[in-house]
C-alpha cells in the first residue's frame, strides 16, 4: 500500500506540531484530515504544494502549510512538494516560465543579465514580472493537475497490484 511507504518517509505529526514555526497555527494542526494518508488528501497536498512551489514568492513552505490547513489537505505532502523549486531547479524553472509567459503574452523575450541588487529589481524586474508571473501560474496549474493525476493513478495501481498479489497468494494456498 502507498500508505506504508508514505508513513516511512513522512515526518512524525507530533514532531511537526511542536516545530517552533508551526506552533503559530495552534490547535488547527490537530485537524485529523491534515495528517491522514488517503488518496484524496495526498493528491490535494501534492497539487497545492506543486502550485505554490512554482510561484516566485518568498515563504513558499509557510504559505503551503497555511493553505493546507485552509483546504484541509495533507500538510506534510504539501510542505514537501514546494521543494520542486530548490536551489538547483529554481533558475531553469523560472527561466522557462518566463519564456512561456512571454510567448502567451506575445512579448519579445529579452536578454537580461541577473544581478542580486536593488538596481536590478527596480529596473529589470519591472519589465519581466508579468510574463514571469503568467508563466509561473500556467506551469503551476499544469504541475498541480499532473500531480493529482500521478498520485491518484499511482495510488490506484499500487492498490490493484496489492489486491492481485493477495488474490494470487490466496489461490496458491487453496
Amino acid at each position: 500500500m502507498p500508505r506504508r511507504f508514505l508513513k516511512r518517509i513522512m515526518p512524525d505529526h507530533n514532531t511537526m506540531r511542536e516545530h517552533p514555526h508551526l506552533r503559530k497555527f495552534g490547535q488547527r494542526l490537530t485537524e485529523p484530515r491534515l495528517w491522514h494518508l488517503n488518496r484524496r488528501s495526498v493528491a490535494g497536498g501534492m497539487a497545492l504544494g506543486l502550485f505554490i512551489g512554482f510561484m516566485p514568492i518568498l515563504g513558499q513552505m509557510f504559505l503551503a502549510v497555511a493553505l493546507a490547513i485552509w483546504f484541509r489537505v495533507n500538510l506534510p505532502v504539501a510542505s514537501m512538494a514546494v521543494w520542486i523549486t530548490n536551489p538547483f531547479t529554481v533558475a531553469p524553472i523560472y527561466f522557462y516560465a518566463y519564456k512561456l509567459g512571454a510567448w502567451v503574452l506575445q512579448v519579445p523575450v529579452g536578454q537580461y543579465a541577473f544581478s542580486l541588487s536593488w538596481e536590478w529589481f527596480s529596473k529589470e524586474f519591472l519589465s519581466i514580472w508579468q510574463p514571469l508571473l503568467v508563466g509561473c501560474v500556467i506551469c503551476g496549474t499544469i504541475a498541480a493537475i499532473l500531480g493529482i493525476l500521478f498520485v491518484r493513478l499511482g495510488w490506484r495501481l499500487v492498490v490493484i497490484r496489492s489486491w492481485l498479489q493477495r488474490q494470487h497468494k490466496n489461490k496458491s494456498r487453496s
